[in-house]
Formats: C-alpha cells, structure tokens, sequence
C-alpha cells in the first residue's frame, strides 16, 4: 500500500512536473513569440517610422509632401495633454486656459538600452536643447514663449520633442492648440480661428489620422473638434476617438462608443488618465481596476479600453498609413529631385576669374543669337508655341501687310484745294537755278515724301527691339549684372539700325525720281494755259474735267505743275509696289544683319568699354 501511494503520489508529482513544464514551454514559446514580433517590428516598421521623422525633420511638406501623421485635436481642457503624457510617460505643460499654444510633434521612441529617458527639445529653425523629465515642461514653456510670445497667442511653428525612453510606444503624435471660442483675457479677439486655421491644415491631407479627443462628460455630436474633424473626413474613415475622464461620467458611456452618432471609422478607446500626484505605474493599475470593477464601465469591451490599448491601435493605425503612403511619397520626392536637379543644372557655373566671366558672357550671345534666328530669320516658334508674341516672323508680315493697305492705289490728292496748286506751291519753295525745261529735282523728292507713310520703320523696329530685350533678359537672368550694360548696346544698336532703315526709305524715293514720263495731253494742258482764247475748262485723260482759269497766272511754272502730277499719277502704283517689296526685303535683311553680326558686336563693344570704365 505504501508503494502504491508512493506510485499514485509520484504520478502526481510527475504530472505536476509535466504541467509546469508544459506551462513553461508556452511561457518560452510566449517570449519567443513576443521577441519575434518586436525583432520583425523593430527591423522593419522602425527605419520606416525614423525615414518619415527624417523627411519631417527636412520639412519635405513644405514642398508640397504630406507624411503620414497622428494628429491629436480637441476641445480645450478635453485631456488631450493627459492622454499624451499617458503614452509618453512624462509631465507636460499644465495650467488655465491654453496650454498647448504651438503645434507639438512627439517623437516617442522604444530604447531599452537607455538606463533613464533622454529628451531633446529641437524648434527654431534648427535650435536644440537637451532637458530631462523634471525640466521638460519647463523647456517645452520657455520654447514656446520664445516661438508665440510670453503672453497667450498661438503661432503655426512647430516644436518638437524626442523622447527616448524604454517601453514607450514607438509613435511620432502631433499635439495641436486646444478648440477654444470664447477669448479670455489676454487672448487674441480672433483666437478661434487662429485655431481653427492651424488645426484644419493639418487634419486636411488625406495622409493625417485624427486622434479626436473627447471627454465623457460631453455630449459627442456637440464637440468642436467633432465637427471640425467631420469637415474633412465625413465617413470617418481615418479618424479614431478617445474618451476621457469616464470617472467622471460612466453612465451612458457603453452607448456613446457603441452606438457611434458622429461617425468615428476606426473606432474609440476610453481610457483614464493620471489623477492628482499618482504615479504613471499606478495610474494605469488604477485604470485597469476600474475597468474591470466598475459596473458600468467594465462591461465596456477590454479592446476599447486603457492607454496600452490606445498605444497598440495607434501603433497599427500608423503601420498601416506608412504602408500605404510610403510608395507615392518616395514617387512625390523622386519627382521633386529630378525637378531641382534640372533647376540645378540651368544654375550658372561659378566664375572664377575673368575668362570664365567673359566665356560665360559669349554664350549667354550666342543663345540670344540662336534664339532670334528661330523668331525672326527661320520662323520657328516651337519654344513659345502659345505666345504669339514671339512668332517674330508672322508678327513682322502683318506689319507689312497693314502698310501696303495703307498706301492707297491712286495717287492722293487733297480734295479741298485747286488742281495742281499743291504741286505749284512745292515747285515755288523749291524753285532754285534749274533748266527752265526741267523739272526740279526736289520737288518731285518732296512731293512723294509727302504722300507715303513712314511709320513703318519705326513699328518694325520697335517691336524687334523689344523683343531682343526680352529674349536676352531671359538667357541672362541668372547674372543680372551684365543686364544694363546689354540693354545699352542694345538701346545703341537699334538707333544705327533705325538710321539706316530711314536713310534706305530715302534712297528708295531718290530712285523713284527716273521714273518720269511726259503724260499724253501735256501739249493740250499748255496751250490752254497760255491761250487766253482758249476755254478753261478742259478734259485730261487720268484727271478729268479741270478748270484752268487759276492757272493763267502761273502760267511760267504750270507746264512744271502738270509733268509733276502727271510723274506721281503715272508711277504711283509702281512706287508703292517697290516700297513695300524693298521695306520687306530691307527689314528681312536687317534683321538677318541683326541677329548674325551686328547684335554680337555690339554687345562685346559694350562689355569693353565697361571693363575699361571700371578699372580706370
């Protein structure tokens, strides 16, 4: 019997053995498991949680990319504060009214190799202080005092703190001013929609999760935050709820988070922070109590309650976004790179002495060059195909297409004066020691001049000045310096150019005096004028019916009148033709003239007598 019972007893030891060993062979497949989970977490989702910190740190958004972000809003003295420090471990700034009065990006970052928490406090364009738990609040205070002043105005500048710190959930949250709508004393009249402002620019991008703050103790759909949160994410779908102080009001509570009237997708968590001088260990054995003690609050389901809870959702949520982001943020920031290496490379090259300067000076001529010869010789408009403006080509023809429309195709004559008094009137002032058989030279010179239009050369170039300008403005922008003394040379140029176009026009109206001839009915015009007994009126081919009776008194320079007229009438539609064809070949060929040589030479004239003024 005693065997036996030895036997019976040692079968219970042994299957006591069996059962601790089964129990710790799960409790090392357990921490196996776990260690498992947090190597695999810790090789991949950390370089991704510290890639995004560095491209926040880089401040890529301001370049138009929206990194995945927590970001924590609600109304003021809703525990948004509270809930933060739940999850870092550490006491942030308190007090009344706002507290939070710049956005505050927490960088929490799991270390177990530190012995105690490390913090550093980074804001001002690069500024850096190292702080600990007792002075962080402190810091905080004295950092936002120096961004929105020492009263309680708020600024959009952001500060960050890192915190380095075993067991913290690895999350970077940004913390934003409190919804406030009445302004207290010392408050900005305007404060609501400071608020409002900042805390919509950060919530809009469809790459933010809104961590909605609410306390228990208010009725959800009245929220601000609420409302402000529905304005950019109507379904819910990347918003996650917070209940706080549920001590205060658990009646109801089960309801308000399962019933779910403003519409919050990825769910709610009630937790219980920190009260009074608790520690944060006992603060959370504290809330464990309660939620598993509290008649109402405790039938509320264990996935929906508590800070590590809250830290293992946001740890997902945040997994979750970096995964579904990151591809077309890496896409966004590859697309920015090859834009500015382009921008880059269009940068001038460093001059280093005068050789550089004076090469780099010939090649910004030579682009201007080119470019002009596109516009204004080959017609090619492929570098401005919506800018007629620079269709240099066609804009010049039409100049030249309304000029010959201009010249009428008879000769014009003034309507309100007696035949030929005009041409007798020139012939008087140009009367000079001529053959009386001859017609003065410069009456018929100035007879046409009279009757053609000369504003042509003057449009033509105008424009062509202009446009060089602008052309040459545009290939020198990145070496301003060298602008005025171009658009001297340019200025200069031009003037040469306009002079030898108007000396061209004249020498085409100089060629016009060969064309003369003696119109059939002279003879007949004559012995009218000279025979008294002749009529007075008489019939001409090419003028029509005349009267001849005021010409009796001229009768010495009629003869001359009429061979003037008679000149213009005959040749007018010759000279017109000519004028126009040798204005668009004289233009075509200055602007040829222009681009090739002469703007080149110019120019270069112009930068040596600058550099000879400068070291004189």
């Amino acid at each position: 019997m005693p065997k036996a019972k030895k036997r019976r007893t040692g079968g219970k030891l042994e299957n006591d053995v069996e059962d601790a060993k089964g129990a710790a062979v799960v409790a090392v497949a357990s921490d196996v498991t776990a260690s498992a989970i947090a190597a695999s977490y810790n090789d991949q989702i950390r370089p991704l949680l510290d890639a995004v910190d560095r491209l926040r740190h880089l401040k890529v958004t301001q370049e138009g990319i929206q990194l995945p972000t927590i970001i924590v809003v609600g109304d003021q003295s809703s525990g948004k504060s509270s809930v933060l420090e739940s999850l870092a471990g550490i006491s942030l700034p308190r007090g009344q009214g706002i507290c939070t009065r710049v956005p505050l990006v927490m960088r929490l970052q799991d270390d177990p190799a530190v012995d105690s928490p490390k913090l550093q406090l980074e804001y001002s364009n690069g500024r850096v202080v190292t702080t600990n738990e007792a002075k962080v609040a402190y810091a905080i205070n004295a950092a936002t005092a120096e961004i929105a002043g020492s009263g309680k105005g708020i600024s959009d500048a952001p500060i960050t703190l890192v915190v380095r710190k075993r067991g913290v959930p690895d999350l970077t949250l940004v913390d934003l001013p409190g919804i406030t709508r009445v302004p207290v004393q010392g408050q900005p009249e305007d404060i609501y929609d400071q608020i409002a402002k900042i805390i919509k620019d950060y919530i809009a991008p469809k790459e933010s999760i809104i961590l909605n703050v609410l306390s228990a103790t208010v009725d959800f759909p009245t929220c601000e935050s609420i409302r402000m949160s529905q304005q950019v994410d109507r379904t819910g779908e990347r918003t996650l709820a917070v209940v706080t102080k549920v001590d205060k009001a658990p009646e109801g509570l089960l309801e308000k988070v399962t019933m779910d009237d403003v519409n919050i997708g990825l769910g709610y968590v009630c937790v219980r922070n920190r009260i009074g001088e608790e520690t944060y260990d006992q603060a959370r054995i504290e809330a464990a109590r309660l939620f598993k003690n509290h008649p109402l609050l405790s039938k509320i389901d264990k996935s929906m309650v508590r800070i590590p809870v809250l830290a293992q959702r946001l740890m997902q949520i945040q997994a979750t976004i970096i995964a579904r982001c990151l591809p077309d943020i890496v896409k966004q920031i590859n697309d920015r790179l090859i834009r500015s290496r382009t921008e880059l490379d269009q940068m001038p090259p460093d001059l280093n002495n005068t050789g550089d300067a004076v090469r780099a000076f010939f090649h910004i001529v030579k682009e201007v060059c080119t470019s002009l010869e596109k516009i204004l010789v080959r017609a090619e408009s492929d570098d401005y195909p919506d800018d007629c403006y620079f269709h240099g080509t066609a804009r010049i023809a039409g100049m030249l297409n309304r000029y010959a429309k201009k010249l009428p195709t008879e000769c014009p004559k003034r309507s309100d004066e007696l035949f030929l008094m005009e041409e007798i009137r020139v012939l008087q002032e140009t009367m000079g020691n001529n053959l009386p058989t001859f017609l003065p030279r410069s009456a018929f010179h100035v007879m046409l001049k009279k009757k053609v239009p000369q504003d042509l050369v003057n449009e033509v170039w105008e424009y062509v000045e202009d446009l060089v300008m602008k052309i040459l403005f545009q290939h020198s922008g990145n070496f301003p310096q060298v602008q005025p003394s171009c658009r001297l040379a340019i200025q200069s140029l031009m003037e040469k150019t306009r002079a030898r176009s108007a000396q061209h026009v004249k020498e085409l109206i100089e060629m016009e005096l060969t064309w003369a001839a003696v119109m059939e009915g002279q003879k007949k015009f004559v012995e009218s004028v000279e025979n008294n007994s002749k009529p007075t009126k008489i019939t001409l081919e090419g003028f029509g019916e005349v009267d001849m009776c005021h010409l009796r008194m001229h009768a010495d320079l009629a003869g001359q009148a009429f061979d003037l007229r008679a000149r213009l009438t005959a040749c007018w539609k010759i000279i017109v033709l000519r004028l126009v064809d040798g204005l668009a070949l004289h233009v075509v060929r200055g602007v040829k003239r222009l681009v090739e040589n002469d703007l080149e030479e110019e120019l270069a004239d112009q930068l040596k007598d600058a550099t000879k003024l400068r070291y004189c």
